[in-house]
């Protein structure tokens, strides 16, 4: 059942999204050469709780972290290790607050030094297709047009995406109806409608589509051990179109990007 969520509800949604953005932020200075995921771990969680707010991951489901992160095959749900960062790789950051009862939850993918040419490529495809599912999040469309979108576009580049992890509603609880895969078909699934908040979160392999998981019961893989990238943004629809509540602007600060991909999505401009 999708739980509809107020306009008040939103707003405090709003700001649980934005605790998020600003450690992801915080992170985007600290994620180098030689850093442990451990050692962001530890970080992201004295900041989410100096801020006010609870770490949104830590205990659900047993999870033993702040952060989920995820290196290089890695494609989503990876333990943070003590294993150093090294140049080339590349990490996705998932990371969830618990504030005024409601969840934040989104994530980003960032470069440590000289990462590969097609792994940048595949990056810059999946980010963009984030936009394009975000697009489709309007009332009266329905699950499988946001999927159809992003599944398009990502498999005209040649890459796998992945069945087996999807997106959610997001609110009171960390995941809520409705599923929202990265695939689909047009005029397929459950109707959007004002006042509903998903976490629409693409995930994209370099190669295979295909997945398997670790022995430590939580990290997911590429079966063909090539690069997979994530990217996650907390949506609202308000006024029958999709309005992000979270951010990468603090990310973006703090790597020197500019950017306007948010502009298209936010009533006001975000200011930071």
């Amino acid at each position: 059942m999708i739980i509809v969520k107020t306009a008040e509800e939103i707003e405090l949604m709003r700001q649980s999204a934005l605790i998020v953005s600003k450690t992801l932020g915080m992170l985007a200075k600290e994620i180098k050469e030689g850093v442990t995921t451990n050692h962001l771990d530890t970080l992201a969680e004295e900041f989410i709780r100096d801020h006010g707010a609870l770490p949104g991951f830590k205990g659900l489901y047993d999870c033993p972290s702040t952060l989920l992160c995820s290196v290089n095959e890695a494609v989503v749900h990876g333990l943070p290790t003590d294993i150093p960062l090294k140049d080339g790789d590349i990490v996705s950051v998932d990371c969830g607050a618990l504030m005024n009862d409601f969840y934040g939850d989104h994530a980003y993918t960032f470069e440590i030094g000289n990462v590969a040419e097609e792994t940048k490529k595949l990056i810059k495809i999946t980010k963009e297709s984030l936009y394009i599912g975000i697009e489709q999040l309007k009332k009266g469309n329905r699950v499988g047009d946001v999927g159809f979108a992003i599944q398009q576009y990502c498999e005209a580049e040649g890459y796998g995406v992945v069945r087996e992890l999807v997106g959610h509603g997001l609110g009171r609880k960390m995941h809520e109806d409705p599923e929202m895969p990265n695939y689909g078909r047009r005029g397929r699934g459950k109707k959007f409608v004002e006042g509903m908040v998903v976490a629409i979160e693409p995930m994209i392999n370099l190669g295979t589509h295909k997945v398997k998981q670790l022995k430590d019961g939580w990290t997911i893989v590429t079966q063909d051990g090539k690069p997979s990238v994530h990217f996650e943004h907390d949506i609202a629809i308000v006024d029958g179109h999709p309005e992000i509540l979270s951010t990468f602007a603090y990310v973006h600060e703090a790597l020197g990007i500019v950017s306007d991909e948010e502009d298209a999505f936010r009533k006001n401009a975000f200011v930071l």
